[in-house]
């Protein structure tokens, strides 16, 4: 499914594009865990990753943000294995978070990732596609490697942000104080202008 809405803005949907190096779980859920300290609404998924002494990834857990339940999607192929592979019954669980999350009209839904899964049609696509058609703004981790599948996924449309912290704490500040003013006092909005720099690539 390609995102296909003729009254659409492009800053709702912020990718966060990353490289391997990068580490986009940890960004989002710190970002997530402060918007919920602040009192903010926010609802959909961050992960949490295990690794053994040595630095191995041993285990990885989604976090629903609206109920703090911990879903576990890795699993060991068998006994002695060293590799694993995802829990499809947890990617279930996963899909149910964001759609609670679209119901309660969430300010914000945060979503792990964009990555094999989805590139596929699979995972959380269609939740994906929800989101965006229900009007939330949506903040999402996106594989540099998948990068051009998500570009067919939206169209080519939204917001791209850089992996940094500082980056995504700017667009969330311009996208609250737009809903503000939305809010109060809409004929505000009219050809109101932000400068962006270099901070967000628009497509």
């Amino acid at each position: 499914m390609t995102l296909n809405l003729p009254d659409f803005d492009p800053n709702r949907l912020a990718a966060v594009v990353y490289r391997p190096e990068d580490d986009v779980d940890s960004l989002l859920a710190d970002f997530a865990n402060d918007r919920l300290r602040a009192g903010e609404h926010v609802g959909g998924l961050i992960q949490r990753n295990s690794k053994d002494g040595d630095g191995k990834l041993v285990g990885m857990q989604l976090v629903d943000l609206m109920t703090g339940r911990e879903i576990g999607i890795y699993q060991k192929l068998g006994a002695g294995s060293a590799a694993c592979k995802l829990d499809t019954s947890g990617l279930a669980e996963a899909t149910r978070a964001v759609t609670s999350a679209i119901s309660a009209d969430v300010s914000l839904i945060v979503v792990n990732k964009f990555s094999k899964q989805e590139a596929a049609g699979r995972g959380l696509r269609s939740e994906l596609a929800d989101a965006v058609i229900a009007g939330c703004t949506v903040l999402i981790g996106v594989s540099e490697k998948c990068s051009d599948a998500w570009k067919e996924f939206t169209g080519d449309r939204g917001t791209t942000l850089f992996c940094a912290r500082r980056v995504v704490d700017e667009w969330w500040q311009e996208v609250s104080y737009r809903d503000k003013i939305a809010r109060g006092m809409p004929w505000l909005m009219q050809g109101a202008a932000f400068d962006r720099g270099a901070i967000t690539f628009r497509s």
